[in-house]
């Protein structure tokens, strides 16, 4: 299995951090009609008010380079650069457990 996953995290500006999740969620449900996504969470931090975590896991690294290329998808980043203060990235690679194929 060479899955891809990443977990993302985005630092919001203050006072915008539900308008990021908004167009995070946004991706999620975008996400649903890609067969190479398997897994797109957003999560918020208890501890960290402006801060919103992303799991995804994907069939394979190519299939989450492909999705960046998608328009819809590029429109949501460029929505979402202004309301960001910093972005992470941790790639992973997901070895299995509940809900991973």
């Amino acid at each position: 299995m060479d899955k891809f996953g990443m977990y993302a995290k985005f630092t919001a500006k203050p006072g915008v951090r539900d308008q990021l999740v908004g167009i995070l969620l946004e991706a999620a449900a975008g996400a649903e009609s890609d067969p190479g996504c398997e897994l797109y969470v957003v999560n918020v931090s208890e501890t960290e008010p402006d801060t919103v975590w992303v799991t995804e896991v994907w069939s394979n690294a190519e299939a989450h380079e492909a999705s960046l290329q998608d328009d819809t998808t590029r429109a949501m980043i460029q929505r979402a650069m202004p309301l960001n203060a910093g972005v992470e990235s941790i790639p992973i690679r997901p070895v299995g457990g509940k809900g991973i194929k």
